[in-house]
């Protein structure tokens, strides 16, 4: 019996947390080490934009939010994807369309890695998480993030 593979969908969220007090936080990548990033991930069968936003929220940072709290920015970036993460997607899959979101919490809220996925997170201000993450579509929307406080 053969195991079926189960591939990403090609569409995903980018959600940029931030606090009460302007600082971003930011996760560093478990697959790899020294790449930094907001919430991210793939659309998964049935869900919603805004449920996979706080599906991904919940599952990186332990952080639970309702979708009402999450800020939809509208926003779409379509990249390649990286050659290192290609073989999560069905073959010939090349590009992925990414949505993009925002959500304040409180400076004191608890966060929870999931240690899977990440090694650390930090709180940073804009200008040092833009220097930070490695994804350009990541480095524009903090680019941004101020018309969206």
């Amino acid at each position: 019996m053969t195991k079926t593979k189960h591939y990403k969908q090609p569409i995903s969220v980018l959600v940029i947390i931030y606090n009460d007090q302007q600082q971003i936080l930011l996760l560093e990548r478990a697959d790899k080490p020294g790449f930094w990033q907001s919430v991210t991930g793939s659309l998964e069968a049935g869900e919603s934009l805004l449920q996979t936003a706080q599906r991904e929220v919940a599952e990186e940072t332990g952080i639970c939010v309702t979708t009402d709290a999450i800020q939809d920015w509208q926003q779409t970036n379509e990249y390649e994807i990286y050659a290192y993460w290609r073989h999560r997607y069905a073959p010939g899959v090349t590009h992925n369309t990414e949505h993009v979101f925002s959500v304040c919490v409180r400076s004191d809220c608890n966060i929870e890695l999931s240690t899977q996925e990440h090694l650390q997170y930090g709180w940073y201000t804009r200008e040092e998480a833009i220097e930070m993450v490695f994804s350009p579509s990541n480095q524009q929307a903090l680019i941004q993030l101020p018309n969206h406080w």
